[in-house]
């Protein structure tokens, strides 16, 4: 079973995108997964925009009789990790791995990525260039500006040759201090993830992004300049839970509806367009 909620919290407000059902405030304030009738255990999972809130549906539709799913919808990407650490929430759908390891370090976290779900096809878009052979000396570059998908974006410069980084720093880890080789002299500019697409149509030369936010300006990544291959699937969109829930029921039977055939049905449609690729083999 699904359902929309309204998380209402000291941190912040999470706003329900499509107006939620008639819910108290004592209801929209209970933190944590809470039994809504005898039978029933609601499964409270925080999510950001589409496929990812498209997902939380979907496994909300599909989750095993005892439980329903209630998709909690963020503005930012601070609040859903903030809800989660707060045991506002059970889970998260929102970001990858290396996001949520930067989280923990910054707030002494106990988050814990518990299943990949699909990769996001990135890249770098331009409302300039045509192809890279039109590139120009001193170019401005947006990227970025939280650590993990900086790296990204630079690693996705140097696997076309762009640019070359310090090969003795993690690529992870890697900065715009770590370019070694920079034979266009681009200028980096680093933007808010929120606010790449504006950078695009403010008309800075590449700007890097995410198939969500991109689309906002109608474009996929087939209109992107280049493409980031990540074949190892470290920068997925994953399931993130707490060191304490982890292994909890309500989380396994998550965990057993996100990666069902319905959800990866929707996801193999979404690839075809080239948006993402999946992350899991349904029944494993």
């Amino acid at each position: 079973m699904f359902k929309k909620g309204l998380l209402l919290g000291t941190t912040a407000l999470l706003l329900s995108a499509c107006g939620a059902a008639d819910e108290t405030t004592e209801d929209a304030a209970n933190e944590g997964t809470e039994e809504t009738t005898e039978e029933t255990v609601t499964i409270r999972v925080a999510s950001h925009l589409p496929p990812m809130t498209d997902v939380v549906e979907i496994a909300g539709d599909v989750i095993e009789e005892g439980y329903e799913v209630e998709l909690v919808e963020v503005s930012d990407n601070i609040q859903y990790n903030e809800a989660l650490l707060n045991e506002e929430v059970d889970a998260n759908f929102a970001q990858h791995e290396p996001f949520m390891e930067m989280f923990n370090e910054e707030r002494d976290g106990n988050l814990v990525a518990i299943q990949p779900i699909y990769n996001a096809i990135v890249g770098f878009y331009s409302p300039v260039y045509d192809s890279l052979e039109d590139i120009e000396d001193g170019a401005e570059v947006a990227i970025p500006s939280d650590p993990t998908n900086e790296a990204r974006a630079l690693v996705t410069l140097e696997e076309h040759d762009l640019i070359t980084l310090d090969p003795d720093v993690d690529k992870s880890q890697v900065t715009d201090a770590d370019v070694v080789e920079n034979p266009y002299n681009f200028t980096f500019t680093h933007v808010d993830l929120l606010n790449l697409t504006a950078a695009y149509e403010d008309g800075v030369e590449l700007v890097f992004n995410y198939p969500t936010y991109i689309a906002a300006v109608d474009l996929t990544p087939e209109d992107a300049l280049i493409l980031q291959a990540d074949e190892e699937n470290r920068f997925a969109q994953t399931l993130v839970a707490r060191e304490d829930n982890q292994d909890s029921e309500e989380i396994q039977a998550l965990v057993e509806a996100m990666t069902s055939q319905e959800v990866y049905d929707f996801l193999d449609e979404l690839a075809e367009n080239g948006h993402l690729r999946p992350s899991f083999e349904p029944g494993e």
